[in-house]
């Protein structure tokens, strides 16, 4: 593919993959549907189910809709990280990335996108699908997930210095401009501490944050990927990295 002119509002929405053929055709759909304008990156980690494939014969027929295919299951981060190259590899201004299991409901494309360049202000080099700012909030969820959620935030906002009221969500819209500016090698989250990470690796950068309300849904298919010792894992990274922030000021 070309090198596309990155003047031009090109939008590229992410979706990583690894076994979400239940959520998938529906999920491309929707987002299609209420960001015609936008392209969708699909990155698939070697999905057993057909995943990739489908996505294959989709791409195929529809000039929309691209596939990156993984050798395996190689972790959140570095799917997103894959996404954020290509976005800025193919001159897209701004990269949406989303969840594949509809947690992320895709009706909110539309607000995070308009968020990154509001009328009455500065432009924004990330705009947060927030669960934790009025107007958002998460369904299905038993109290002992939210409150887990909920300390996660408050300790990487803490440690890391970030404002935003909403550090660990993935829904997100970035200016590429701006990720062009990141050095992906010196990132070393591969996993949930990832959205933390790379939102203080971008703060340093000087980029503007944005908040726009979501209400996040548990997802209704497939199986959760995450387990406590990818959360203990995370914890410990930004742990690490809030020393490093500390040490600094």
């Amino acid at each position: 593919m070309s090198h596309s002119n990155p003047n031009t509002n090109r939008t590229l929405v992410t979706v990583a993959t690894y076994n979400e053929m239940e959520n998938l055709p529906r999920l491309v759909e929707e987002v299609l549907r209420h960001l015609p304008q936008a392209d969708l990156l699909v990155i698939d980690d070697n999905s057993p189910d057909g995943t990739g494939e489908w996505c294959d014969q989709q791409s195929a027929r529809e000039p929309r809709i691209s596939c990156l295919h993984r050798p395996g299951k190689l972790g959140l981060g570095t799917a997103i990280i894959a996404g954020m190259k290509y976005a800025i590899q193919q001159g897209y201004r701004y990269m949406l990335n989303m969840d594949a299991d509809f947690s992320h409901q895709p009706k909110y494309l539309p607000a995070l996108l308009a968020g990154m360049d509001p009328p009455d202000g500065p432009p924004v080099d990330v705009m947060i699908g927030s669960r934790y700012i009025p107007g958002g909030g998460v369904e299905g969820w038993p109290l002992k997930r939210q409150l887990m959620s909920r300390g996660v935030n408050l300790y990487a906002r803490w440690l890391l210095g970030l404002s935003p009221k909403d550090c660990s969500g993935a829904f997100r819209g970035y200016r590429t401009a701006v990720l062009a500016k990141l050095d992906f090698d010196g990132i070393r989250s591969r996993g949930y501490s990832f959205q933390e990470e790379i939102l203080w690796q971008l703060k340093r950068l000087g980029a503007r944050f944005g908040e726009t309300p979501i209400v996040f849904l548990e997802r209704q298919r497939g199986l959760s990927k995450i387990d406590s010792s990818e959360a203990a894992a995370a914890l410990k990274i930004i742990f690490a990295l809030g020393l490093q922030n500390w040490l600094r000021r």
